[in-house]
Order: C-alpha cells, then structure tokens, then sequence
C-alpha cells in the first residue's frame, strides 16, 4: 500500500499523471473537555471511560499531519461543559466565504454553534445565522466541484437542504441515510476530489445510492468493516487522504486509484462516534 512519505508536502509542480493536492484551511477544537456523558448516536454508551491526555495526544497528531501536508489550521477555543466541540465539523457550514451557522438537532450539543458563530464573525466570515431547521454542517453537507451533498434522516432536516440552497447559490443534492450507525453524512461518504467521492452504499435508501451513482459512476465504494471503523470519515486534498489506520481495505483501494493514504489513530474520539472528518471543519473562502 502506498503511504504518505515522511515530511512529503503538496507539490508545486506534480508529475504528469500524479493527482494533484490543493491546499485546504481547516478549524479545529482541542478535546480538553471530551466526555461520552450522553448517548446522542449509535456509537455513545454513557460512562465509557475516556482517556482525556491520550485523546488530546491523538488529535495532536491529526493537526500536525494536515500542517506537515501544507494546510492551514485554526483553534477555536474549547469550552468547558460541551464535550463533543472536538467535533468541529458540525458547528457551521462554510462555502465561497458564506458561513451558515448549525441548528443541533440535540440541546446537549447546542452551546456548540454561537461559539463557532463568534469564531467566524471575528474571522472575516461576516454575520453568522442558523438555519431555521436543524442542519449539522458539514456533518450532513459536504462540497464536491459546484454541488452541495446534503444528508438527512437522523439530525439534518430537508428543510434545511433548501435554506442552505438559498445562503450560498450551490446546488443541494439531498441523499437519505437509513442505518443509524452512520446517522451523518460524514460517516458514510467523502469527496475525494471536484469529481468523485468514496462511499458505503449501504448508509443509503435506494434512491439515494442510485442517484451517487449517476452523479460519481467512478466513485470509491467501501466496504461494510471499513465502514464500521468510520474509515470514511476521512479528509482528501485531492491526492492525500488522511483517514483512520483500522480502514486498511479502503486504503488499498485508493492507493489503487493513485490517492496516498496517510492512516492517524482516533481511538479514543472513536468512543463519541467521530473521527478525522468529524474534528475537522474546512474553511473555504
């Protein structure tokens, strides 16, 4: 399997056929606070122990594989008594400049938004609002080339789906999750360039599936163990795609397709249901 090269960076001047990474900008939260205190998605079991300085070490190391790839990261401040705010993905949505604050679906997560809200306004995102349905940013909405995908079924309201249309001018494609096991999009899918994505069929309603498949016919799918271990809740540059060490199988079939895969280890985040997708929210200008 091919694997990222240790202090490999984005190239300036890839090879002729190489894929090619763009460099992203990305918000991260510490987990200084992280806790599974409450059982809000099929991976939480309240009073599972959780090894805080273990965590801290392991997102650590997620941060520091996107800034050795060339990407840019920020912290928003954690703050004390929201424990899942390592999950930076769901508190906004952000596209061409455009922020679109989350409406959490669960009050344990709600004090979530209005610190990621002041985070951007005082970043140069402009006013942040909500949408007036639960949306869970880029947990349930992701961008690939012009489209918006947009999850539903378990947080995100359809509703939303139309607001989010109208904020950023951006076509929404809405797709159904039926298994709570992946009860975002972001467990169940990921872009892997403007083109393409990678994806478990099985998270989907068979409309759903079909209509993946007519818009990414030369789309990754993922298998059922690879899944489990949340291997696509991975981030991709467009030629590196930093994603769980257990989804070997997933790493094998992008290695394929000319992608490096760079394996971190979340485990400890894995006990709250997230992994590198779920800590990383990008900021796209």
């Amino acid at each position: 399997m091919t694997a990222v090269l240790p202090g490999e960076r984005l190239s300036p001047e890839p090879m002729p056929g190489d894929r090619v990474a763009v460099r992203r900008t990305f918000l991260m939260c510490r987990p200084v606070h992280f806790a599974v205190e409450y059982a809000i998605n099929a991976w939480m079991t309240p009073g599972t122990q959780v090894d805080t300085d273990l965590a801290v070490r392991q997102w650590e190391a997620l941060r520091d594989t996107y800034v050795g790839l060339g990407h840019t990261v920020h912290e928003l401040d954690p703050v004390p008594g929201l424990p899942d705010m390592v999950f930076a993905a769901n508190g906004a949505f952000v596209v061409d400049g455009v922020a679109v604050g989350a409406r959490f679906a669960h009050p344990e997560r709600a004090g979530e938004a209005p610190a990621h809200a002041a985070w951007l306004q005082a970043n140069g995102f402009g006013e942040v609002r909500p949408t007036q349905d639960v949306h869970e940013g880029e947990g349930d909405l992701t961008v690939v080339g012009d489209l918006v995908l947009a999850g539903t079924g378990f947080r995100t309201q359809r509703g939303a789906h139309a607001e989010i249309q109208e904020r950023t001018g951006r076509p929404v494609v809405g797709l159904d999750l039926v298994d709570p096991r992946f009860y975002h999009l972001d467990t169940a899918l990921f872009p892997l360039d403007d083109t393409t994505v990678a994806w478990y069929p099985g998270a989907f309603s068979p409309g759903s599936r079909a209509v993946l498949r007519r818009l990414f016919p030369d789309a990754v799918e993922a298998s059922e163990e690879d899944a489990l271990v949340l291997g696509l809740n991975s981030v991709s540059d467009g030629r590196h795609v930093v994603m769980p060490a257990a989804a070997t199988g997933l790493a094998e079939q992008l290695a394929q397709r000319g992608f490096v895969p760079v394996p971190v280890e979340l485990g400890e985040l894995l006990k709250g249901g997230g992994g590198p997708k779920c800590c990383t929210s990008e900021l796209r200008r």
